[in-house]
């Protein structure tokens, strides 16, 4: 809309002042940020790598930054990362574990664009994705009944997440289903980490007729349950067999190669991003429940 010679003046002007847009400004223009927000409570977790995969490529395929925070499961710190969608410094956000309660949750659901990824609050009406975690559970203690396991430990999470209490209802139903009693002393709680199961599997070790074989909440859990075995001079899976959840990588390289269930971490990611993106765009979500499919991985853990 202007002549080549003012067109040469400004290009001129930019060459000598090394001019550089003003991104904020512009944004603020357009009422947007194009940054989303993805907040973690553990950013050192293996298992968000490919989740956070999965957000950034699609994100980065739409024109968006991804910013990643950690809230060490404080909720006050959460609200702090919040209020940056409030004061629409973000355009979205994508919670991996929400600390708030649900209430404050579907009352920023319903204002802002969020969405919950892998946990998820009951009761809201604000978007998530996840597996179907009684299932997963009951596929994994499932498969050690049919091995011919009769006393099977788990060892769960002391968080309470939702899919903790959710994979623990899949492990009672199995053993329902196989007639075998439920015993509330073969559910040991504890963290979601390599001490957790190390731990656990000790104590489990010391009852007078330990578990057979053990359903971990987590691969790297399941690893300190292996550790603690070897530690007894205990064989794996001759004595003892180990079935973690996840399929992070450490499964498949360590010593025996782990049984796991898998979940599809980067499209968990990728779909997450998939249905943020048509709430920043006003659209409507055909779906607020989504959950994709397991798989049980097979390694030595369980069988020779």
């Amino acid at each position: 809309s202007v002549s080549p010679k003012t067109r040469d003046k400004v290009e001129k002007a930019i060459n000598e002042l090394n001019y550089q847009p003003n991104y904020l400004g512009r944004n603020l223009r357009r009422a947007e940020t194009r940054i989303i927000l993805v907040i973690l409570q553990n950013i050192s977790n293996p298992f968000y790598s490919k989740v956070v995969e999965g957000i950034e490529d699609l994100g980065h395929k739409h024109g968006y930054t991804i910013m990643i925070c950690n809230t060490d499961s404080e909720s006050d710190r959460e609200r702090s990362y919040l209020d940056l969608l409030v004061n629409r410094l973000v355009d979205g956000v994508i919670l991996m574990e929400p600390e708030i309660d649900s209430e404050e949750l579907t009352q920023i659901g319903n204002d802002f664009p969020v969405v919950q990824c892998c946990e998820y609050k009951e009761g809201t009406d604000v978007p998530h994705i996840s597996i179907d975690n009684v299932g997963a559970g009951y596929t994994a203690v499932n498969y050690l009944i049919k091995l011919g396991h009769k006393k099977i430990g788990m060892i769960s999470g002391y968080n309470r997440l939702l899919s903790a209490i959710q994979r623990e209802e899949g492990y009672k139903q199995a053993l329902r289903g196989a007639g075998l009693d439920y015993n509330q002393d073969l559910i040991k709680l504890g963290s979601y980490g390599f001490t957790g199961g190390l731990r656990a599997t000790k104590d489990f070790l010391q009852m007078e007729n330990a578990p057979t074989a053990i359903f971990a909440i987590s691969d790297i859990t399941a690893i300190g349950a292996i550790r603690a075995i070897k530690e007894e001079g205990l064989r794996i899976p001759d004595d003892i067999a180990v079935v973690g959840f996840d399929n992070t990588s450490i499964a498949s390289m360590y010593d025996p190669q782990l049984t796991t269930i898998s979940q599809p971490r980067y499209d968990l990611g990728k779909i997450s991003m998939e249905i943020l993106l048509d709430l920043i765009k006003n659209e409507s979500v055909p779906q607020k429940e989504v959950y994709l499919e397991h798989e049980l991985i097979i390694r030595e853990s369980t069988i020779k």
